[in-house]
C-alpha cells in the first residue's frame, strides 16, 4: 500500500506541482533582454543602422567607461536616484494622507475626489513650465514633479481599497476605541497593505517617468540631462547609456518593492 493510500499527505518535492517554480524559471524573463541585445548587436554589425542612429554595444560601453572615469556618470546616477527617492517619499506620504481622508470620509470624498480625478489626467510635461514659474529653478520643481507622479497611484489605490473594505473592520476598530488617525493606522491601513504595495510599485515606476520629464526640460545634471546633452552633441551612445541605466535602475527598485510585497503577502497567508 502506498503512502497516499493510507491517507497520509504525499511528500512535496521539487517536482511536485504544489511547489512554485518561479525561482527555477528566472531565465525565462532573461530571454527577451538577451534577444534584444543580440538583435541590437547584429543590426549594427550588419550595417543596418549607422553609428549616429544606433551605435553598437561596444560604443555604449566605451561611453560608460569614459563618463565613469571623469566621475560624471556616478554623479548623474546619484542625483537622479536622489530625486526619485525624495519625490517618491513625498508623493507617497501625500497619497496616503489624502487617500485615507477621501476613503474614510464621504464629505471629503465629495469635496476633493472630482478635482483630483481631473488633475490626474494632466500630462506630466504640462506641469514643467508651471512649476518653474511657481517654485523657481533648482531641485524643488523637479522633486515636486516626481512627487506628483508618485502621488496619484498611491492615492487611487488607498481610496479604492478603503471604498471596497469590509465595513465590519471599521466597526471592530471603533469597538476597541479607535477613531480618526488611530483607526486608519491600526485597522484600515494594514487591511489595505497588499493593494497598497502594488500601488507603491506603480508609483515608483511613475516617479522614474516623471523624473525623465523634469530632467529633459530643465536640468544641468542627471540621467535626463545626459540624454539631452547627448542629443545636442550628437552622442547617441550617451543617450542609449542613459536609457539603459534608467531601465536597470527602475527594474532594480521595482524588485526591491516586489520582495517586500511577497513577504507581506506570505505573512498574511
Amino acid at each position: 500500500m502506498s503512502v497516499t493510500d493510507t491517507g497520509a499527505a504525499a511528500p512535496v518535492t521539487a517536482d511536485s506541482p504544489q511547489v512554485p517554480r518561479r525561482a527555477s524559471r528566472w531565465w525565462v524573463g532573461a530571454l527577451l533582454p538577451v534577444a534584444l541585445f543580440a538583435a541590437w548587436w547584429a543590426s549594427t554589425a550588419a550595417g543596418v543602422f549607422g553609428r549616429s542612429q544606433l551605435p553598437p554595444p561596444v560604443d555604449v560601453w566605451t561611453a560608460a567607461t569614459q563618463l565613469w572615469g571623469t566621475g560624471q556618470l556616478q554623479v548623474n546616477v546619484a542625483i537622479s536616484v536622489q530625486r526619485v527617492l525624495t519625490g517618491f517619499l513625498v508623493g507617497t506620504a501625500a497619497g496616503l494622507v489624502l487617500g485615507g481622508l477621501t476613503g474614510s470620509s464621504r464629505f471629503v470624498h465629495d469635496l476633493i475626489a472630482p478635482t483630483l480625478a481631473a488633475l490626474r489626467a494632466v500630462p506630466s510635461l504640462a506641469w514643467v513650465p508651471l512649476l518653474g514659474l511657481w517654485i523657481g529653478l533648482g531641485e524643488p520643481p523637479k522633486i515636486t514633479l516626481v512627487a506628483i507622479g508618485a502621488f496619484f497611484p498611491v492615492y487611487t489605490t488607498v481610496l479604492s481599497s478603503l471604498t471596497h473594505l469590509d465595513p465590519g473592520l471599521v466597526e471592530v476598530g471603533r469597538a476597541y476605541g479607535r477613531r480618526g488617525v488611530g483607526l486608519f493606522t491600526s485597522i484600515l491601513l494594514p487591511a489595505t497593505a497588499p493593494s497598497l504595495l502594488s500601488g507603491l510599485r506603480l508609483a515608483l515606476a511613475q516617479s522614474w517617468l516623471f523624473l525623465v520629464a523634469a530632467e529633459l526640460i530643465s536640468s544641468s545634471i542627471g540621467l535626463g540631462f545626459q540624454m539631452t546633452n547627448g542629443q545636442n552633441t550628437s552622442r547617441t551612445d550617451q543617450m542609449l547609456l542613459a536609457i539603459v541605466l534608467l531601465a536597470l535602475l527602475g527594474k532594480a527598485s521595482d524588485m526591491v518593492l516586489g520582495v517586500v510585497e511577497n513577504r507581506v503577502k506570505a505573512a498574511r497567508e
